[in-house]
């Protein structure tokens, strides 16, 4: 039995198989090896069996499905289609290679292919050609799990035909027709595996789609985000290449190209991409890791754990972005060894440039993906970051608002948030750089030898002397957002109170103080960026340091200097530039991200209101307001409450009034009712939705309709009503464009009686079940006082349950009880005429208020009247109103902001440059520059021109090239400090001007200009 097998394996290979001892490490050795027998009998072995499987698939699965040959067919997409057609070109190649190797044994030549070469030949051809029928046919035919299953199981065995093929190719020095055919068969199988993993997703996402036809039928929103969904942007349905080549972003292009993009223009982000998904999966991931471990999480670690997959991808992508970078030398050396005859095959020269065009391509396509990437992770955890920091300042504590002003908040989202969706685009560079340096030094080691350790010595003394000053930049950049905090603070409080300083003419005091408070932050901003100049000049010279130390290494060890390794270093020193020149700005990059998320961290772990206290309204509930024995103080502090020793009842549907001095506590306890005032002690429930009418109007930047509506959706009936009952109705008539007049900030344009009135509108649209109201009609006359109570309070709020603080005694009577107060403290709780006959403090204030005019005669209140006449005009006039009125023009108060549009061309830079001497500045530091780049020019040159010139000495020509790179360093260092001064004069020329400007404009700017887009301006000199 055995001689047969020897006999039939002579046959077939034409020589003994492992004819040494060592059978195991020989086999072993020849199945990687193209060339051996051994491998093409396993090759032909996996391929019969995949011919084998596959048929069998086919022929079972077919016919079952009873499908014609045309609906059994389908290519659904550019990805399969050229998977298809490769594979089966392809697969044509090998059989009719595999044919004219079967054809030579009929020749004269029949030695020349043995039957192993022509069968492991055809088996590949019949393999791939079966496969790409097998995966054209309609995915359903041959089950769900044909497609990724089969897709891996291509790709292995093609990955092993590929593996084998180059190490032949290495071995025989060689390159065949067949060995480029089995190193294409990858891409090939590559195709497959790519289509399968898109048929996956894409079968998920049906699922999910299927799944969403059970559900009820979609309301109005619904259907609004269902049109929106349509004119979501390409980004979200684009293939493989079309993300790869960026094709989806043609379309855009075009358009900018014919006309100037606007808003409706801009096509909707894909829902992952979206601030509110974004900042739902980040709060679900913080709540998960917090509820894992009772500590605070981190939030760097948070947003690592949402967006692993991507972090992955594309440091995938700036892997292989480096991998085909450093390439560039490897090619280099060897085109040189090609050039003077040490060429290792025939063709070499041509391969190299083949080679060298796809890494080139590799790298421009890795790092454009590298880089979008990662700047799309950087905008989804601005996003997300912008939005917690909004979500957290709407709950925040009176303590905390105190450490957190508006101007700090608004620091966090627009520099802070900023900084670290800057940090992904630089988070690979931290990784990638020491990568690069780590290659480049291997690659001077195989050129120069023993000398690549000194170019190691230098760079790890160039990393050591910059840690010092990394410290020192990381206390200046958290100087530094201190005193910006500061001066943002004084700034905004001096916005929001600039009618009072114009007034008063302290505009130029205040002026001084901000500019005082600027100063201090130009100390820090000097000192971060001189820093930042020297780190710049330390690694911008490492370079020329490197090169040097290394070509004195090679004289002081005899090691020759030839074309081949001069070019080969210089090569490589010029792939260690970049990486380098960039560690300052990743080094600056990650204090500025740790800083902003020191700050954040800090903001979000602030104390929050206590949301405990408001209950979600229950049918059946008899007391919505309920305390007992409470005591609040906005400190915290027991021994120093606000309120002491409080105990409330409120009934559902009672109407409670609070009166007292000025002073009392009336508006704090409305505040606690609200969960505002820390609870110090006693038991608090607050069951139902709360509308909250404050004593200062509240009024938001937008239109009348806007502030009524407060983003509920437009009922007209609901909405007719609610501006008849607050007495809008001749107001909005009097403004030019009705209810979608635009109001300025703070309600600029309305009067106070008229503000109070839009809040008190607001509060009843939103159908609230408990209505705290603040004193909504000192700020109206006596007329439209008395007809918003009638109105308002007691008819179209008749049910529901009121908590009224008011100075207006003559409303008192109406009211089923009545809460006087006085320091902190409920002193008696009663109905109106068991106060006025037992409690001589109340009867005070009846009678401070005597010569106040009376609503009407206490016994004849409309206690839970519904109907209350309306003049007939007034509902004629709404009606004529709501019908008329239109959308508004552009521009009524607030004023849109302005951009340039086209080539703006050099008139930005000269306005810049023209700032505090800003043409010399920049004029030095450009000379420095060209001297720079000049003396490297002239280092290169002089190496390449003398390295075999036999009249120059090894010793002249490296002293000379030093000598060349120290003189350069000089003119970095200058371009750095020239750099540095020209920003800081340039920045603190433009705030003084902007400075000079906003307290010099008149009050009709600052009504037409809302107070962030101002702070956004200061923030960005």
């Amino acid at each position: 039995m055995g001689s047969l097998t020897s006999s039939w394996m002579m046959n077939l290979c034409g020589g003994p198989v492992c004819s040494n001892q060592d059978v195991l490490s020989c086999a072993f050795k020849e199945v990687f090896d193209s060339s051996t027998c051994t491998n093409h009998l396993a090759a032909t072995g996996i391929a019969l069996l995949l011919v084998l499987a596959l048929s069998l698939q086919l022929v079972i699965k077919i016919p079952k499905s009873g499908a014609s040959a045309q609906g059994l067919v389908a290519v659904g997409s550019p990805l399969q289609l050229a998977a298809v057609v490769f594979s089966g070109i392809l697969g044509l190649v090998y059989l009719g290679l595999g044919l004219s190797m079967l054809g030579s044994i009929f020749s004269q030549d029949a030695s020349v292919y043995l039957p192993h070469w022509w069968l492991v030949t055809l088996s590949q051809g019949f393999s791939l050609v079966l496969s790409s029928f097998a995966f054209s046919v309609r995915p359903w035919f041959l089950g769900a799990s044909f497609v990724p299953v089969w897709s891996i199981l291509v790709t292995l065995y093609a990955a092993f035909i590929c593996c084998s093929s180059v190490v032949g190719i290495v071995a025989d020095k060689a390159v065949t027709i067949k060995a480029c055919l089995d190193v294409l068969s990858l891409p090939a199988a590559f195709l497959f595996l790519l289509y399968g993993v898109r048929r996956s997703h894409d079968e998920d996402d049906y699922q999910a789609t299927g799944n969403a036809l059970y559900k009820p039928l979609n309301t109005e929103a619904d259907d609004q985000i269902a049109d929106s969904d349509t004119q979501v942007t390409s980004f979200a349905k684009a293939g493989f290449f079309s993300k790869m080549s960026f094709w989806w972003l043609n379309h855009l292009m075009k358009m900018g190209y014919k006309k100037p993009l606007e808003d409706k223009d801009m096509p909707l982000l894909q829902t992952t991409d979206r601030a509110h998904n974004q900042y739902l999966m980040f709060l679900e991931k913080l709540n998960s890791k917090q509820s894992q471990s009772h500590a605070t999480p981190s939030i760097l670690w948070t947003i690592v754990s949402c967006h692993k997959r991507e972090i992955i991808v594309s440091g995938f992508f700036a892997l292989l972005k480096v991998l085909t970078l450093s390439t560039g030398p490897l090619l280099l050396k060897a085109f040189i060894n090609v050039s003077v005859g040490k060429g290792t095959f025939k063709y070499e020269g041509f391969v190299l440039a083949a080679t060298m065009f796809v890494c080139k391509c590799c790298e421009s396509l890795s790092q454009r993906q590298w880089f979008f990437r990662t700047r799309r992770l950087g905008l989804q955890v601005r996003s997300f970051l912008s939005a917690a920091i909004y979500k957290k300042q709407q709950k925040l504590s009176n303590s905390a608002k105190m450490k957190h002003s508006s101007g700090q908040i608004m620091n966090y989202v627009t520099v802070d948030a900023y900084r670290i969706g800057e940090f992904p685009y630089w988070f690979h560079q931290t990784w990638t750089t020491s990568l690069q340096l780590c290659i480049a030094l291997a690659i001077l080691y195989n050129a120069v030898g023993a000398a690549a350790v000194s170019s190691l010595a230098v760079i790890i003394i160039t990393v050591i002397g910059n840690a010092p000053v990394a410290k020192l930049q990381h206390k200046f950049q958290s100087k530094l957002m201190e005193a910006q905090d500061v001066r943002l603070k004084a700034m905004s409080e001096s916005l929001v109170h600039m009618k009072i300083l114009k007034l008063y003419s302290w505009e130029g005091h205040f002026k001084k103080v901000i500019e005082g408070l600027r100063e201090v932050e130009y100390k820090w901003l000097s000192a971060f960026l001189l820093r930042r100049a020297y780190n710049s000049f330390l690694f911008w010279s490492s370079p020329v340091l490197v090169s040097a130390a290394t070509f004195l290494t090679c004289y002081l060890f005899k090691i020759p200097l030839d074309a081949s390794n001069v070019f080969t270093t210089v090569a490589t020193l010029r792939l260690v530039q970049d990486p380098v020149r960039t560690i300052p700005d990743v080094i600056a990059v990650l204090i500025q991200a740790k800083v902003g998320f020191t700050r954040i961290s800090k903001f979000l772990d602030a104390p929050e209101l206590n949301g405990q206290v408001r209950k979600k309204y229950r049918a059946g509930i008899d007391y919505p307001i309920a305390m007992n024995s409470c005591s609040f103080s906005w400190d915290e502090n027991p021994s120093k409450p606000t309120l002491n020793n409080i105990n409330l009842v409120v009934k559902a549907g009672e109407k409670v009034a609070i009166c007292g001095e000025v002073g009392s506590g009336k508006s704090t306890l409305l505040a606690s009712v609200l969960g505002e005032v820390p609870k110090t002690e006693g038991t608090i429930e607050v069951c139902g939705k709360i509308a909250y009418v404050s004593q200062t109007a509240w009024i938001q930047t937008g239109t009348v309709q806007d502030n009524i509506l407060f983003g509920s959706l437009m009922d007209r009936q609901i909405y007719q009503e609610t501006i008849e009952r607050c007495s809008l109705v001749k107001d909005l008539e009097m403004l030019p464009f009705g209810d979608r007049t635009q109001i300025g900030e703070r309600g600029v344009n309305l009067s106070g009686g008229q503000k109070q009135r839009v809040q008190l509108a607001r509060a009843l649209y939103q159908n609230a079940d408990i209505y705290l109201l603040d004193d909504p009609f000192s700020a109206v006359d006596a007329h439209t006082a008395t007809s918003l109570f009638n109105d308002y309070v007691m008819g179209v709020l008749s049910d529901k349950t009121v908590l009224l603080v008011t100075h207006q005694v003559d409303f008192l009577p109406v009211f089923d009880s009545i809460l006087l107060m006085s320091d902190g403290e409920v002193i008696r709780s009663a109905p109106y005429q068991d106060l006025l006959a037992d409690c001589q403090e109340f009867k005070y204030l009846v009678n401070a208020h005597k010569d106040t005019v009376g609503v009407q005669d206490p016994n004849s209140a409309p206690h839970g009247a519904k109907e209350i006449p309306t003049k007939e005009t007034d509902g004629i006039h709404v009606n004529r109103y709501i019908e008329s009125v239109g959308p508004s023009p552009v521009d009524q108060l607030i004023k849109k902001e302005e951009r340039e549009s086209g080539d703006t061309g050099l008139k930005p830079y000269m306005l810049y440059l023209r700032q505090n001497k800003g043409f010399l500045y920049a004029s030095l530091s450009v000379m420095s520059h060209i001297v720079f780049l000049a003396g490297q020019i002239s280092q290169n040159s002089w190496m390449a021109a003398n390295v075999q010139n036999p009249h120059v000495s090894t010793l002249k020509l490296i002293s000379v090239y030093v000598g060349i790179g120290v003189c350069t360093m000089i003119f970095v260092l200058s371009r750095c400090l020239f750099v540095v001064v020209l920003g800081v004069q340039t920045s603190r020329s433009l705030f003084t001007q902007l400075l000079n400007s906003l307290f010099r404009a008149p009050m009709s700017f600052f009504d037409s200009t809302p107070q962030g887009r101002i702070l956004s301006r200061s923030l960005q000199i």
